[in-house]
């Protein structure tokens, strides 16, 4: 498949932007309410839910209950693990409908230190497939694997029995073209940071031992990245996210979580255009602090577009005895900036050491998602700390 062609399909359905252009060319200054006008970044995979738990749940996931995946979605979570240890992997198909060779992986880890802290480490890949490169005369000239990571390393610690804070710093790669590179193309790298707070409480009034939980966090702060010589850099996707959780027990046996998320991309809005002029907006082409801070005042069409900017993400997850989850969720995006809407469902297994998961989506407004008609599988295991003290007196 030609590589332009894929390069294009991949962030035409990517969360983060459906266009590759940084400003939108209109030609009466009057309309500027109902414009399209979505937020590009770069290296948006960093976006995309990596595992099939919180896709299940509509993408939601900053107060939910921890695991293996937390540190992704707030790695104030992390210290909050019940367990002493764990691991989590995640495969997602990318595209599965148009090619079979495009998919993103997702390894996560964690140790507890102690009741206080914690510590994690993970790894999100994403393989863009075999290309095949011709030249202007439609000469083959090889094939390339374009590919991109990001690792991270999390660090979280409780500051009492109800709160914590966690951060996580990371290091990003980007390789579109490979051996391919002309001298004005060249893999793209930059670092970035994330930081989190989380709340949980079991309600003490509650008979049934009902579970309250808050989370906040900025994930991917930091620098530019440019695929060229450096002088036209893009901001990467870094996000604001407020989210709650509830968990109420229904009897000993069944319990329902409900969670709701809102995010938003601390990247500035593309400004409108005529003529080569900006008519509404400002330059897109700001520092980082200014950008990120900039960007809860700079749509064009003032506080309604920065409302639009605003992603929801419900979610409703049922469990029966621990062992068996099934989950209902739903994402919505406005219409002008991306049009994202979709409904997702899955399953989840727990046994022991042992965890498994399934997501699915379903978009409601007859827009193609990279994602439909695709499975997403999550498996996990996770050593109990009580079991790791036990086999120590033994030993002993």
């Amino acid at each position: 498949m030609n590589f332009r062609a894929v390069l294009f399909l991949a962030i035409l359905a990517s969360p983060v932007g459906q266009v590759l252009a940084q400003s939108t060319v209109i030609t009466d200054p009057d309309e500027l309410l109902g414009q399209d006008n979505a937020i590009t970044t770069a290296v948006p995979f960093l976006a995309i839910t990596p595992d099939a738990r919180c896709a299940a749940l509509g993408d939601a996931g900053v107060a939910l209950s921890p695991d293996a995946n937390s540190a992704y979605w707030n790695a104030a979570k992390l210290v909050f693990i019940e367990k002493s240890k764990g691991l989590s992997l995640s495969y997602t198909p990318w595209l599965g409908k148009i090619v079979n060779d495009m998919w993103i992986g997702y390894l996560s880890g964690f140790v507890k230190l102690s009741q206080e802290q914690a510590i994690g480490a993970s790894l999100k890949y994403f393989d863009l497939g075999d290309i095949n490169f011709r030249d202007i005369d439609n000469r083959d000239q090889g094939t390339w694997n374009p590919r991109e990571f990001a690792f991270d390393f999390t660090y979280s610690r409780k500051l009492s029995e109800t709160f914590s804070i966690g951060g996580s710093a990371r290091y990003i790669h980007s390789n579109l073209t490979g051996a391919f590179s002309t001298p004005d193309a060249q893999p793209g790298n930059s670092v970035a940071a994330d930081i989190g707070i989380y709340y949980s409480k079991t309600l003490e009034k509650s008979a049934k031992g009902n579970i309250l939980s808050f989370g906040a966090t900025i994930t991917n702060i930091g620098s530019k990245i440019s695929y060229t010589d450096g002088e036209n850099r893009d901001f990467i996707p870094t996000t604001l996210r407020l989210g709650s959780a509830f968990t109420t027990n229904l009897d000993p046996y069944n319990s329902l979580t409900f969670t709701l998320d809102f995010s938003k991309l601390m990247v500035p809005t593309p400004p409108y255009v005529v003529d080569g002029e900006i008519i509404a907006g400002k330059d897109d082409d700001r520092p980082l602090l200014s950008g990120m801070f900039g960007s809860f005042s700079d749509a064009p069409a003032g506080f309604k577009e920065e409302i639009n900017e605003i992603m929801t993400s419900i979610g409703i997850e049922y469990w029966y005895n621990k062992m068996f989850a099934g989950r209902l969720g739903y994402f919505n995006e406005a219409k002008t900036k991306g049009n994202r809407k979709y409904l997702t469902a899955g399953v989840g297994f727990r046994k022991d050491r042992f965890g498994f998961d399934v997501a699915y989506i379903v978009p409601t407004n007859k827009r193609e998602h990279p994602l439909s008609e695709t499975l997403r599988f999550t498996l996990l295991f996770q050593i109990d700390q009580t079991t790791l003290e036990r086999e120590e007196t033994v030993t002993d």
